[in-house]
């Protein structure tokens, strides 16, 4: 299957939900290139943006898992290279 690349932010509303989140991000570390993760304590969420590459499977695995869970919002955007 064809592989790409993909952004995904997650906007954590949630704080309960967050050991979970890490697990499943650890889950599925091979797909994930690169995370940066930004506390924005004064409007009380958080945002984490993943770039990934991987099978369109992979990827939308993990965003619906990530999706699934308690305030939290996730939007993913896929590409295709060479």
């Amino acid at each position: 299957m064809e592989k790409r690349i993909g952004a995904i932010l997650i906007l954590i509303e949630n704080k309960e939900s967050v050991d979970e989140l890490n697990a499943i991000l650890s889950s599925h570390s091979d797909a994930i290139l690169g995370r940066q993760g930004l506390p924005l304590r004064e409007k009380g969420i958080s945002v984490i943006n993943l770039i990934t590459e991987g099978t369109t499977d992979q990827i939308s695995s993990l965003t619906g898992k990530l999706g699934r869970l308690k305030g939290v919002q996730v939007k993913s955007v896929l590409a295709r290279y060479r």
